[in-house]
């Protein structure tokens, strides 16, 4: 039986020592929050303890608590009523996991509300669940904070919309500044009399104001966080007939947003919302928010769009995260994370960086950390069936929750590890993704793959390396040196799979052994 090394005593070399283990860390394997907006009441159970969580659970209830607050000044009745339900559920559910307490904000229906705090001190008293209720500059700050949990060290502009209000914050360097908030809600403009022409009027002037008080330059990126901006994203898709169905990440260009609102304004909605699976109550608020997008577009002229699947909860985590788990890379830290609970040797994703790490002699940090997270996922997907298991992986690889990928680096990362398990890749039900990637992209995806595949037959110990791969692209010279302890390893599917790596690269293959 293979003996664990002392993480004390283990070189971490490029990856850095993993601090899911830490204390501080450990605090944070399971935090509950709870997002009251003017739409909709959601709890999320974060499993937080990797940089980039997973979530444990999520439930959200359509509630509407801003709906009619222009005319009433109260919050909706029956809004309230569910609200109060759900959050009473929630609560129930926090306990049974042995979460509470939970952290819950309340956004801008219950800030502006007459009653609000009267609704505060009902939830305290009904569920025991404190409900702070944040003005719009911290809603803003919030949800660019979730912003940086998927994109640390990100520049641009945040555009949250809720229900009720819309935010603006600044990112630069990865830190939080300028903020400003507005009436721009779907529901708020919904109440705006004079019909579409009133309405568009309204959103013009508000955004112009914005963009004064923001004083933004064009040119910047611009994170969209809200479920109005991904219902609008996944119509996009819809309309583009897009292969990855991931919402995170998603890009989007001006042309593509002035197009995509053109045909949400001549399609039928209830059609539409069946085709893209989105709820009535929020593909009733797409059309008003797919107005106010396109004015968003026309004034601060984004170089490019990218939603965000992260916001005031995940700021809400990302606020508990101490600064050294912070300032992490997301995409490792979870594949760090991911090899540490299922792969049948932790540790050795690291041995195996180093061994692949000489093929890609060019390559840049962004693409480095792609090979990283390879080098993690090797083998977490082992449990599958054998005849699924390529398959298996790249799913994971594609569709789980990560931070830090942008969509067609989803897709290499998963051709590596497809690679890994199969020599056959271009026949699978996958291959309209493939199409994402250059030939380039493919290739090295190859290559990767069948790197891993080699190395995995070379395992010794977590904390002992098998051997070096040596490469010379001039003269297309691949040499393996595979120490005297690692020989009786090299049998005859190591060397089919040396052979298979040596033929990727169209190189001449060597064997030495060291003593």
């Amino acid at each position: 039986m293979t003996t664990q090394p002392d993480p004390d005593t283990i070189d971490w070399g490029p990856f850095g020592r993993p601090l899911f283990e830490d204390a501080a860390a450990k605090n944070l394997s399971r935090v509950g929050v709870i997002d009251v907006g003017s739409n909709s009441v959601r709890l999320v159970v974060f499993d937080g303890a990797a940089r980039s969580p997973a979530y444990f659970y999520n439930e959200k209830i359509m509630c509407a608590l801003g709906a009619g607050l222009s005319e009433t000044g109260h919050l909706n009745p029956e809004g309230r009523k569910r609200a109060l339900s759900a959050i009473r559920r929630f609560a129930a559910l926090a306990e049974g996991m042995g979460i509470l307490p939970l952290t819950a904000v309340a956004t801008a229906a219950v800030r502006e509300a007459s009653d609000g705090q009267d609704f505060r001190d009902e939830i305290l008293k009904e569920t025991g669940v404190k409900l702070w209720i944040i003005d719009g500059k911290e809603e803003a700050r919030l949800s660019a904070q979730g912003v940086l949990l998927g994109w640390p060290g990100s520049y641009g502009l945040v555009c949250d919309i809720g229900g009720s209000s819309m935010e603006l914050a600044d990112l630069a360097e990865g830190r939080v500044g300028q903020r400003v908030t507005s009436a721009l809600g779907p529901l708020k403009l919904r109440e705006i009399k004079g019909g579409k022409k009133a309405v568009k009027e309204y959103v013009r002037e508000t955004i112009a104001r914005l963009h004064d008080e923001m004083g933004n330059e064009t040119g910047m990126r611009l994170f969209l966080v809200g479920g109005s901006w991904r219902a609008i994203a996944r119509v996009d898709m819809e309309r583009r007939n897009y292969p990855l169905t991931v919402l995170h990440e998603y890009r989007m260009s001006s042309r593509q947003i002035s197009k995509t609102a053109d045909y949400i304004s001549k399609s039928d909605l209830q059609d539409l919302r069946s085709r893209c699976n989105i709820s009535d109550s929020r593909m009733s608020l797409v059309p008003l928010a797919s107005i106010v997008l396109k004015e968003l577009m026309r004034t601060f002229k984004p170089k490019d769009v990218a939603i965000s699947s992260y916001g005031i909860r995940e700021g809400m985590l990302f606020e508990q995260m101490p600064r050294e788990l912070r300032d992490r890379d997301p995409l490792v830290e979870a594949c760090r994370f991911a090899e540490a609970k299922d792969a049948r040797m932790p540790g050795f994703g690291r041995l195996l960086y180093d061994f692949v790490k000489p093929l890609f002699p060019r390559a840049n940090w962004q693409r480095k950390r792609i090979i990283k997270a390879a080098c993690l996922l090797h083998d977490v997907s082992w449990r599958a069936h054998p005849d699924y298991r390529a398959e298996v992986t790249f799913d994971n690889a594609t569709r789980a929750n990560l931070g830090g990928l942008k969509h067609y680096e989803r897709v290499l990362l998963g051709l590596a590890l497809m690679n890994r398990y199969t020599n056959k890749t271009d026949k699978t039900r996958f291959a309209p993704l493939f199409e994402m990637l250059e030939p380039a992209q493919i290739k090295e995806a190859e290559v990767l793959g069948k790197a891993l595949r080699l190395g995995a037959m070379l395992w010794l110990s977590p904390d002992e390396p098998p051997g070096t791969l040596k490469w010379k692209a001039k003269t297309r010279e691949l040499t393996l040196i595979l120490t005297e302890h690692a020989r009786p390893l090299y049998g005859e599917v190591a060397e089919a799979r040396f052979a298979a790596l040596a033929s990727a690269l169209n190189a001449t293959a060597t064997v030495k052994f060291t003593k």
